[in-house]
């Protein structure tokens, strides 16, 4: 099959994700978990992004004069921050549902934000270029792992930063954020993860490989019961992040 052809578009995610549309800003809905979630992830691109880019990570506008891709977005739970961070911010989602919920939200907030209904490789192709990439809960969800990371690496500029959250594939995975998180505790609605798709951290560090992005660190994130909330952590078994860049020329 020629390139032209493939796609990183999985119809039954997005049908999956269009059907909670309206959950994304409820932070005791169906998304709770997400909202629950955004603190340690945002921390952690918040430091990684002043470290590389030499920023000052309290100031009013530390991300100003950057342009950033969250793709994936979403409702706009990490597109709304970053903005507010001071980057130009490009929120791309396959859903359309989606993208209307994030611009009502984001205009409530009178927030400047392109929010496009889109995929990565229409992006690439149009040749859109960014200082940083967001992949966040998103990898594990597309058709094609490599054709997906290929075209963000193509956006990437020489020298900017990627993040990727994702859910390790191993049996302690499969049992605590599929079994658990789905069927248990039902943080998440029923059929969010397929564990086939969930994606390892050599496996992800092959891909960005490929694609021309270097991984420059790893961290695994847990739950803490005690405080109610999520924590990095050198457990990378579940849920993990990694902050990637390419290479200068």
């Amino acid at each position: 099959m020629s390139e032209a052809r493939q796609t990183t578009i999985d119809t039954r995610e997005i049908e999956h994700f269009s059907a909670l549309a309206a959950e994304w800003w409820n932070p005791a809905g169906k998304m709770g978990v997400l909202h629950k979630f955004n603190p340690v992830r945002l921390a952690y691109i918040r430091d990684h992004v002043a470290a590389h880019f030499g920023r000052e990570p309290h100031e009013a506008k530390p991300f100003a004069g950057l342009r950033m891709l969250d793709i994936g977005c979403g409702g706009g739970l990490l597109c709304e921050p970053m903005s507010r961070l001071g980057a130009q911010v490009v929120g791309a989602d396959a859903s359309e549902t989606n993208i209307e919920v994030a611009k009502i939200h984001a205009a409530q907030g009178k927030l400047d934000i392109d929010y496009r209904a889109t995929t990565a490789e229409a992006l690439a192709d149009a040749g859109e270029t960014f200082d940083i990439i967001l992949n966040m809960e998103v990898i594990e969800h597309v058709a094609d792992v490599d054709l997906f990371l290929s075209k963000c690496g193509a956006m990437l500029k020489p020298g900017g930063l990627m993040f990727v959250a994702t859910i390790n594939r191993t049996l302690k995975a499969w049992g605590l954020a599929i079994i658990g998180a789905e069927y248990v505790l039902g943080w998440l609605p029923r059929g969010t993860h397929q564990y086939e798709k969930l994606v390892r951290p050599s496996e992800l560090e092959e891909g960005l490989a490929s694609a021309g992005i270097r991984i420059i660190d790893r961290s695994g994130v847990v739950y803490n019961p005690l405080g109610d909330r999520w924590q990095r952590s050198r457990d990378m078994d579940v849920n993990y992040m990694v902050a990637a860049t390419k290479p200068a020329a």
